[in-house]
Protein backbone atom coordinates (compact mmCIF):
# COMPACT_ATOMS: atom_id res chain seq x y z
CA UNK A 1 0.00 0.00 0.00
CA UNK A 2 1.61 3.33 -1.38
CA UNK A 3 -1.25 6.07 -1.30
CA UNK A 4 -3.20 7.20 1.04
CA UNK A 5 -5.96 7.55 -1.80
CA UNK A 6 -9.45 7.43 0.03
CA UNK A 7 -8.05 7.66 3.64
CA UNK A 8 -8.92 10.28 6.16
CA UNK A 9 -6.66 12.46 8.20
CA UNK A 10 -7.58 14.41 10.80
CA UNK A 11 -4.69 16.88 11.00
CA UNK A 12 -4.27 19.81 13.81
CA UNK A 13 -2.81 22.97 13.13
CA UNK A 14 -2.92 21.99 9.27
CA UNK A 15 -3.81 25.63 7.82
CA UNK A 16 -0.02 26.67 7.90
CA UNK A 17 3.73 24.94 7.90
CA UNK A 18 4.26 21.37 8.06
CA UNK A 19 0.47 20.81 9.22
CA UNK A 20 -0.41 22.05 5.80
CA UNK A 21 2.53 20.03 4.05
CA UNK A 22 1.56 16.77 5.57
CA UNK A 23 -2.01 17.60 4.25
CA UNK A 24 -0.94 18.59 0.32
CA UNK A 25 1.71 15.21 0.07
CA UNK A 26 -1.83 13.04 0.88
CA UNK A 27 -4.20 15.29 -1.02
CA UNK A 28 -2.05 14.39 -4.59
CA UNK A 29 -3.06 10.70 -3.32
CA UNK A 30 -6.24 11.75 -3.51
CA UNK A 31 -7.06 11.36 0.28
CA UNK A 32 -9.60 13.10 2.52
CA UNK A 33 -7.96 15.96 5.01
CA UNK A 34 -9.63 17.49 8.31
CA UNK A 35 -7.96 20.77 8.85
CA UNK A 36 -8.37 21.61 12.42
CA UNK A 37 -6.64 24.85 13.42
CA UNK A 38 -7.56 28.14 14.55
CA UNK A 39 -7.10 29.98 12.23
CA UNK A 40 -10.28 30.97 10.45
CA UNK A 41 -9.39 34.70 9.67
CA UNK A 42 -6.29 35.74 8.42
CA UNK A 43 -3.51 36.75 10.65
CA UNK A 44 -0.87 39.32 9.28
CA UNK A 45 2.01 37.79 10.79
CA UNK A 46 0.99 34.12 9.39
CA UNK A 47 -0.34 33.64 6.44
CA UNK A 48 -3.00 30.89 5.88
CA UNK A 49 -5.89 29.77 7.29
CA UNK A 50 -8.13 26.49 7.46
CA UNK A 51 -10.33 27.76 4.60
CA UNK A 52 -6.71 28.26 2.53
CA UNK A 53 -5.46 24.82 3.77
CA UNK A 54 -8.93 23.36 2.78
CA UNK A 55 -8.98 24.79 -0.75
CA UNK A 56 -5.44 24.09 -1.18
CA UNK A 57 -6.24 20.50 -0.52
CA UNK A 58 -9.07 20.74 -2.77
CA UNK A 59 -6.74 22.04 -5.86
CA UNK A 60 -3.94 19.26 -5.26
CA UNK A 61 -6.92 16.65 -6.06
CA UNK A 62 -8.04 16.02 -2.22
CA UNK A 63 -11.07 16.46 -0.59
CA UNK A 64 -10.74 19.50 2.13
CA UNK A 65 -12.43 19.83 5.82
CA UNK A 66 -12.42 23.33 7.36
CA UNK A 67 -13.04 23.09 11.08
CA UNK A 68 -12.30 25.68 13.53
CA UNK A 69 -10.84 23.97 16.44
CA UNK A 70 -9.15 24.57 19.38
CA UNK A 71 -7.54 21.51 20.23
CA UNK A 72 -7.36 22.77 24.39
CA UNK A 73 -11.51 22.54 24.34
CA UNK A 74 -13.00 19.38 24.61
CA UNK A 75 -16.12 20.08 23.43
CA UNK A 76 -14.72 21.62 20.07
CA UNK A 77 -12.44 18.52 19.68
CA UNK A 78 -15.02 16.54 19.54
CA UNK A 79 -17.35 18.17 17.89
CA UNK A 80 -14.51 18.40 15.06
CA UNK A 81 -14.44 14.97 15.27
CA UNK A 82 -17.59 13.96 14.70
CA UNK A 83 -18.28 16.49 11.45
CA UNK A 84 -15.23 14.79 10.44
CA UNK A 85 -17.12 11.32 10.31
CA UNK A 86 -20.10 12.76 8.78
CA UNK A 87 -18.55 14.67 6.03
CA UNK A 88 -16.46 10.95 5.11
CA UNK A 89 -17.41 8.00 7.36
CA UNK A 90 -14.80 7.38 9.58
CA UNK A 91 -11.15 8.88 10.25
CA UNK A 92 -8.18 6.61 9.43
CA UNK A 93 -5.49 8.65 10.46
CA UNK A 94 -4.73 11.21 13.32
CA UNK A 95 -1.86 13.33 12.69
CA UNK A 96 -1.08 15.25 15.94
CA UNK A 97 1.15 18.68 14.81
CA UNK A 98 -0.21 21.40 16.99
CA UNK A 99 2.25 22.51 18.88
CA UNK A 100 2.79 25.81 20.58
CA UNK A 101 6.46 27.14 21.81
CA UNK A 102 8.69 29.79 24.00
CA UNK A 103 11.94 29.27 23.93
CA UNK A 104 12.99 31.10 27.08
CA UNK A 105 14.30 30.49 30.39
CA UNK A 106 12.22 29.58 33.95
CA UNK A 107 12.59 33.23 34.82
CA UNK A 108 11.28 34.23 31.40
CA UNK A 109 8.48 31.90 31.37
CA UNK A 110 4.68 33.74 32.26
CA UNK A 111 2.62 31.29 32.99
CA UNK A 112 0.57 32.11 30.58
CA UNK A 113 2.75 31.01 28.54
CA UNK A 114 3.70 27.74 30.40
CA UNK A 115 -0.01 26.76 30.31
CA UNK A 116 -0.59 27.43 26.92
CA UNK A 117 2.24 24.71 25.76
CA UNK A 118 1.17 22.00 28.33
CA UNK A 119 -2.43 22.58 27.32
CA UNK A 120 -1.83 22.43 23.31
CA UNK A 121 1.15 20.17 23.58
CA UNK A 122 1.05 16.87 25.57
CA UNK A 123 -2.56 17.58 26.69
CA UNK A 124 -4.28 18.38 23.27
CA UNK A 125 -2.08 15.30 21.53
CA UNK A 126 -4.10 13.02 24.06
CA UNK A 127 -6.94 14.43 23.57
CA UNK A 128 -7.29 14.67 20.10
CA UNK A 129 -6.04 10.76 20.20
CA UNK A 130 -9.04 10.20 22.58
CA UNK A 131 -11.47 11.73 20.41
CA UNK A 132 -10.05 10.10 17.13
CA UNK A 133 -9.74 6.53 18.66
CA UNK A 134 -13.35 4.83 18.82
CA UNK A 135 -12.93 5.50 14.98
CA UNK A 136 -9.34 4.82 14.59
CA UNK A 137 -10.24 1.90 16.01
CA UNK A 138 -12.57 0.77 13.13
CA UNK A 139 -10.07 1.27 10.17
CA UNK A 140 -8.14 -1.16 8.59
CA UNK A 141 -5.07 0.61 8.48
CA UNK A 142 -5.36 3.42 11.56
CA UNK A 143 -2.51 5.61 12.74
CA UNK A 144 -1.42 8.49 14.97
CA UNK A 145 1.61 10.61 14.13
CA UNK A 146 2.94 13.10 16.45
CA UNK A 147 5.56 15.51 15.71
CA UNK A 148 7.36 14.91 18.86
CA UNK A 149 11.18 14.22 19.58
CA UNK A 150 12.82 10.96 21.12
CA UNK A 151 12.56 11.13 24.67
CA UNK A 152 15.17 12.36 26.93
CA UNK A 153 16.48 13.27 29.90
CA UNK A 154 19.44 15.33 29.22
CA UNK A 155 19.84 18.83 31.04
CA UNK A 156 21.00 20.31 27.98
CA UNK A 157 17.70 19.97 26.41
CA UNK A 158 15.74 20.82 30.00
CA UNK A 159 17.68 23.83 30.97
CA UNK A 160 17.24 26.74 28.61
CA UNK A 161 13.28 26.31 27.95
CA UNK A 162 12.38 24.02 30.77
CA UNK A 163 8.47 24.51 30.03
CA UNK A 164 8.75 24.24 26.35
CA UNK A 165 10.88 20.77 26.53
CA UNK A 166 8.29 19.76 29.20
CA UNK A 167 5.67 20.28 26.89
CA UNK A 168 7.21 18.64 23.37
CA UNK A 169 8.34 15.44 25.59
CA UNK A 170 4.93 15.26 27.10
CA UNK A 171 3.88 14.71 23.44
CA UNK A 172 6.78 12.12 23.25
CA UNK A 173 5.55 9.83 26.54
CA UNK A 174 1.71 10.75 25.58
CA UNK A 175 2.94 8.79 22.40
CA UNK A 176 5.16 6.01 24.28
CA UNK A 177 1.51 5.46 26.71
CA UNK A 178 -0.94 5.23 23.71
CA UNK A 179 1.49 2.75 21.66
CA UNK A 180 1.93 0.62 24.66
CA UNK A 181 -1.93 0.71 24.98
CA UNK A 182 -3.15 0.24 21.53
CA UNK A 183 -0.19 -0.27 19.47
CA UNK A 184 -0.84 -4.15 20.16
CA UNK A 185 -5.09 -3.51 19.01
CA UNK A 186 -3.36 -2.65 15.35
CA UNK A 187 -3.03 1.02 16.18
CA UNK A 188 0.12 2.03 14.70
CA UNK A 189 1.28 5.34 17.04
CA UNK A 190 4.50 6.78 16.73
CA UNK A 191 6.13 10.31 16.32
CA UNK A 192 8.17 11.69 13.58
CA UNK A 193 10.60 14.81 14.25
CA UNK A 194 12.81 16.35 11.70
CA UNK A 195 16.32 16.47 11.94
CA UNK A 196 16.92 19.90 11.22
CA UNK A 197 14.74 23.03 11.65
CA UNK A 198 12.14 23.38 9.08
CA UNK A 199 11.48 26.92 8.43
CA UNK A 200 7.68 27.55 9.03
CA UNK A 201 6.21 30.83 9.24
CA UNK A 202 5.82 30.46 12.60
CA UNK A 203 9.59 30.08 12.69
CA UNK A 204 10.09 33.57 11.63
CA UNK A 205 8.20 35.02 15.27
CA UNK A 206 11.31 32.93 16.71
CA UNK A 207 14.44 36.11 16.65
CA UNK A 208 18.14 34.54 15.51
CA UNK A 209 17.06 31.52 13.37
CA UNK A 210 19.13 31.64 9.79
CA UNK A 211 16.33 30.16 7.73
CA UNK A 212 18.36 29.77 4.69
CA UNK A 213 19.90 27.37 7.16
CA UNK A 214 16.48 25.46 7.14
CA UNK A 215 15.21 22.41 5.11
CA UNK A 216 11.49 22.94 3.30
CA UNK A 217 8.33 21.32 5.38
CA UNK A 218 7.95 18.95 2.40
CA UNK A 219 11.01 16.94 3.97
CA UNK A 220 8.59 16.21 6.64
CA UNK A 221 5.56 15.54 4.88
CA UNK A 222 7.36 13.20 2.59
CA UNK A 223 8.72 11.29 5.92
CA UNK A 224 4.94 11.28 7.21
CA UNK A 225 3.80 9.78 4.07
CA UNK A 226 6.23 7.40 4.07
CA UNK A 227 5.25 6.63 7.57
CA UNK A 228 1.22 6.27 7.55
CA UNK A 229 1.43 4.05 4.10
CA UNK A 230 3.08 1.64 5.81
CA UNK A 231 1.03 -1.71 7.78
CA UNK A 232 -0.05 -0.34 11.20
CA UNK A 233 -0.03 -3.93 12.26
CA UNK A 234 3.23 -4.36 14.42
CA UNK A 235 4.20 -0.89 13.79
CA UNK A 236 4.36 1.43 16.86
CA UNK A 237 6.48 3.13 19.53
CA UNK A 238 8.86 4.78 17.21
CA UNK A 239 10.51 7.90 17.35
CA UNK A 240 11.26 8.35 13.82
CA UNK A 241 13.63 11.03 12.10
CA UNK A 242 12.83 12.33 9.28
CA UNK A 243 15.47 12.39 7.37
CA UNK A 244 16.42 8.38 8.40
CA UNK A 245 12.46 7.28 7.44
CA UNK A 246 13.23 8.97 3.64
CA UNK A 247 16.66 7.30 3.34
CA UNK A 248 14.69 3.78 4.56
CA UNK A 249 12.23 4.75 1.52
CA UNK A 250 15.44 5.21 -1.26
CA UNK A 251 15.93 9.12 -0.95
CA UNK A 252 19.58 9.47 -1.60
CA UNK A 253 19.34 13.81 -2.65
CA UNK A 254 18.57 15.95 0.23
CA UNK A 255 19.62 19.07 -1.55
CA UNK A 256 16.25 20.32 -2.94
CA UNK A 257 14.69 20.10 0.87
CA UNK A 258 17.21 22.62 1.79
CA UNK A 259 16.11 26.69 1.66
CA UNK A 260 19.44 27.30 0.35
CA UNK A 261 21.62 23.78 -0.60
CA UNK A 262 24.70 25.84 0.00
CA UNK A 263 24.51 26.74 3.50
CA UNK A 264 25.24 24.39 6.23
CA UNK A 265 22.15 22.89 7.97
CA UNK A 266 21.21 23.88 11.30
CA UNK A 267 20.55 21.02 13.56
CA UNK A 268 16.98 20.87 15.30
CA UNK A 269 16.33 20.12 18.75
CA UNK A 270 16.20 17.38 21.32
CA UNK A 271 18.59 15.16 18.80
CA UNK A 272 22.68 14.81 18.78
Amino acid sequence: MASLQGKTLFITGASRGIGLAIALRAARDGANVAIAAKSSVPNPKLPGTIHTAAAEVDAAGGKGLAIKCDIREEDEVKAAVAATVEAFGGIDILVNNASAIWLAGALDTPMKRFDLMQQVNARGSFLCAQACLPHLLKSANPHILTLAPPPSLDPKWWAPHTGYTLAKMGMSFVTLGLAGEFGLRGVAVNALWPRTIVATDALNMIPGVDVPRCRKPEIVADAAHAVLVRPAQGFHGQFLIDEEVLREAGVTDFAPYAVDPSKPLLPDLFLD
